[in-house]
């Protein structure tokens, strides 16, 4: 029997082999969406980016020289220089990592803040159920922006108060879908089994429900990418986000529109970066929705 063969066995003789083999259909059925597959090599080219900036990036993100301010696009500088004579490229990919920082701190904090939040209601109901769902209906009540403006502007300047208002306010989304999916099961046949042998409530919860929330709340997260990703640059733009000589894309943008005119390329690179990526996380994120569907299970 061939590795395939084995992979897609109807059935399974272990768990392990049920787990390698739903992975390796999901791996297929990816790879044959090409928006997903662009989406992907979008974020490893963003991974790889941050990753190896010092050896990719020709110079220092915040080396100034004043002799070669404003220069256009050459073969010397890929991207131009701003008003500071900064090479663009060098800050478009240094600034790659601090994008990479602010998306995956925001999603380690929201996406299981609000997992629990929606588990913990579905699964109680009643008056625990009203309560955190009020709560979350305050904060989706407000533009997400307007509200991450709000908590910057109470914590301060900086990009860490940024990354905790982005993520104070991504996480109602999550308890919403996290609420939905454990309504559907919490009275469940095993799930009543795990409470006849003396399961506990947070057993239960962190043990039976979380794990099926996971597959919606993947897509949910990765959809979210750009949303953050924007927020994040409006952030930036403001003022409010990373502060100077950071090469933050949405504060280059920011310095760059005095000379949208004249200089366009010192906005319009790191506006490039931003839309890129941001379709990236789309794209992988439509993907992995049509993947992750139950009714596309069978599919190999």
């Amino acid at each position: 029997m061939s590795t395939r063969d084995w992979l897609l066995d109807d059935s399974p003789a272990t768990l392990t082999q049920a787990n390698l083999g739903r992975a390796w259909r999901m791996f297929t059925a990816l790879m044959r969406n090409p928006l997903a597959v662009a989406g992907l090599l979008i974020i490893l080219l963003l991974l790889a980016t941050a990753l190896f900036a010092p050896w990719i990036a020709p110079e220092s993100p915040v080396g100034q020289n004043l002799q070669r301010r404003l220069l256009p696009p050459t073969a010397e500088h890929w991207m131009g220089t701003d008003e500071l004579g900064r090479d663009i490229f060098s800050r478009v990919v240094y600034g790659s990592r601090i994008t990479l920082m602010i998306v995956a701190l925001v999603a380690v904090i929201s996406a299981p803040l609000g997992l629990i939040i929606g588990a913990v209601a579905g699964y109680f109901g009643g008056w625990v159920d009203r309560i955190l769902m009020g709560l979350t209906d305050v904060f989706l009540s407000l533009p997400k922006l307007i509200l991450a403006l709000a908590f910057v502007a109470a914590l301060g300047p900086g990009i860490e108060n940024a990354i905790i208002a982005i993520a104070i306010t991504a996480w109602p989304a999550y308890a919403r879908i996290a609420r939905a999916e454990t309504l559907t099961f919490r009275n469940a046949e095993y799930i009543q089994a795990v409470r006849l042998v003396g399961g506990s409530h947070s057993r239960i919860i962190f043990r039976h429900v979380l794990p099926l929330c996971t597959s919606s709340m993947i897509v949910r997260v990765t959809l979210d990418m750009a949303g953050i990703i924007l927020t994040a640059a409006g952030l930036g733009f403001l003022g409010l986000g990373a502060q100077p000589p950071l090469p933050e894309w949405g504060a280059m943008i920011s310095r760059g529109r005095t000379f949208i005119l004249d200089q366009w390329w010192v906005a319009t690179m790191p506006g490039f970066a931003i839309i890129l990526v941001s379709l990236g996380f789309c794209f992988l994120g439509d993907g992995l929705r049509d993947v992750l569907d139950p009714k596309q299970g069978g599919e190999k």
